[in-house]
């Protein structure tokens, strides 16, 4: 009789490892990448330093990055296998990138706030540099000239690009002619135009002519800077306002001509609406593009120490103009003016950007409605 010990025993299974996504990063892994990034700054120091004479920090930096990617993906790959050690790769180059890109900025901002920030006093918006001398102490006179010349100049220069940008964005997307590819070309084109070659522009076909002729319209003014700025946002606003209506879904414009509505009301009422977000986010790239623009005010609005609310005669000051003017001098009281100018022009790019978010903003989203409940008689 065959006995329970007579029969064979199965071999155990073995349990498999649960499988982990390669985007999920754990406490083990940062620790993983720290030592990598310990271990490579140790070898570049030990070698550059010890061994060899290093050229310069920058060489540090660079043989020290190279050499923490490629422990960072010889152990992962060690541990979680090739996918995920690309995976990390990647990931921490883009990673260093952004971080690369906005420590500058951060610095910039840092550095305008702490030069700038001392010497700001409220008469800075409220008094011009008539009364000032080169002797003066840097908290003396103010800036008003320069922001109402800024923000004239800028609101001036979108009464022309948004129109334009809006209906040439259109004409690329919503129709089927046969001009839209010199016209997508052409825009192409002056997106990669220099700044100082619009107040070139500017400045040899209609400030010089006019000087010619005597006319007191076409000469050193806010609205030849318009012009100019104009020439550098079309093309900036345009671009992007394209791509945003290619986002728009095709179903939304074939739905609303099937209900019989025409293509310039599908356009205006369903494609418009449905980008006005991107629109606004267009628009703010135009601005953020020519606010700080120095070069096509040099030719064509030349600048002034006077306030000057009429932008179509005389020449007018604006802040770009106003920081390149005194922080170039060797007198410290001018160079902290043109900090405390910069400060300011970082200040109302923010208020802008700000404005026309809140403007640009989805209105369509509700709260959604409290349902009442009907009480049992």
């Amino acid at each position: 009789m065959a006995t329970l010990l007579d029969k064979p025993v199965a071999p155990a299974r073995r349990v498999p490892k649960a499988k982990r996504r390669t985007a999920v990063s754990t406490p083990e892994d940062r620790l993983v990448t720290l030592g990598c990034a310990a271990s490579a700054s140790l070898l570049t120091w030990f070698v550059l330093h010890l061994l060899l004479d290093s050229p310069g920090w920058l060489a540090d930096l660079v043989v020290a990055y190279a050499i923490f990617l490629g422990m960072l993906y010889l152990v992962f790959r060690d541990r979680l296998g090739k996918l995920a050690a690309m995976d990390r790769l990647v990931t921490t180059i883009v990673f260093t990138g952004a971080l690369g890109l906005l420590l500058p900025l951060l610095f910039l901002l840092v550095y305008i706030v702490v030069k700038g920030a001392p010497h700001l006093r409220l008469d800075f918006f409220v008094e011009d540099q008539s009364a000032v001398s080169p002797v003066d102490p840097s908290t003396e006179g103010g800036g008003l000239h320069a922001i109402i010349g800024t923000l004239e100049q800028t609101a001036m220069a979108l009464l022309f690009v948004v129109p334009l940008g809006l209906l040439t964005a259109i004409f690329l997307n919503e129709t089927r002619s046969r001009l839209r590819k010199p016209v997508r070309v052409f825009v192409d084109a002056m997106s990669g135009l220099p700044s100082i070659v619009a107040g070139l522009f500017v400045y040899a076909a209609l400030i010089i002519p006019g000087a010619v002729r005597g006319s007191s319209f076409f000469n050193y003014s806010g609205f030849m800077a318009c012009i100019a700025l104009t020439v550098v946002m079309l093309p900036t606003v345009t671009r992007t306002v394209d791509v945003v209506l290619r986002l728009v879904p095709d179903g939304l414009r074939e739905a609303s001509l099937a209900l019989g509505a025409s293509r310039a009301r599908t356009v205006w009422s369903v494609v418009l609406p449905t980008a006005r977000t991107g629109v606004t986010t267009a628009i703010i790239l135009g601005i953020a593009r020519v606010v700080g623009e120095t070069a096509p005010l040099l030719f064509t609005a030349a600048g002034s120490t006077l306030l000057n609310l009429n932008p179509f005669a005389g020449q007018q000051e604006a802040l770009p103009l106003f920081v390149y003017r005194y922080v170039q001098t060797s007198v410290e009281a001018q160079r902290e003016r043109g900090y405390v100018g910069a400060l300011v022009l970082i200040i109302i790019i923010f208020v802008l950007f700000a404005v026309a978010r809140i403007v640009g903003r989805n209105r369509t989203a509700r709260k959604p409605r409290r349902t009442r409940t009907r009480e049992s008689s």
